[in-house]
């Protein structure tokens, strides 16, 4: 494992800022099945998000869990918030979300 110094450690934290994170949550409205085309156009949303910027990282969550997705929004609460709000599936009810502020370092990204 990489050793790390004090010295980097504080460079690094030097340069953490604030982001919101989204917690995405399936209601107990949603079905699969029906609900297909609308998670399409949320799906289509978020790529539109990534690429307008506001919307850094976006995680599909799969598994047996009520927890449908993460996201992580370089955008204040409010703006996330008026964001998420607007979102297809959290209108229809199927989908609903919890907004947190979180730190991290500039320029990460996802392997690959």
């Amino acid at each position: 494992m990489t050793e790390i110094t004090d010295e980097y450690m504080r460079e690094r934290l030097s340069k953490v800022r604030g982001y919101t994170l989204v917690l995405l949550k399936a209601t107990p409205e949603l079905e699969p099945e029906t609900h297909r085309p609308l998670i399409w156009e949320h799906g289509r949303r978020n790529m539109s998000l990534v690429a307008d910027g506001p919307l850094s990282i976006v995680c599909p969550v799969a598994g047996d869990t009520d927890l449908c997705g993460i996201g992580i929004f370089d955008a204040s609460e409010a703006e996330v918030t008026e964001i998420m709000d607007g979102d297809p599936a959290v209108r229809a009810g199927i989908f609903s979300y919890e907004v947190h502020p979180v730190r991290g370092f500039p320029g990460q990204a996802l392997p690959g």
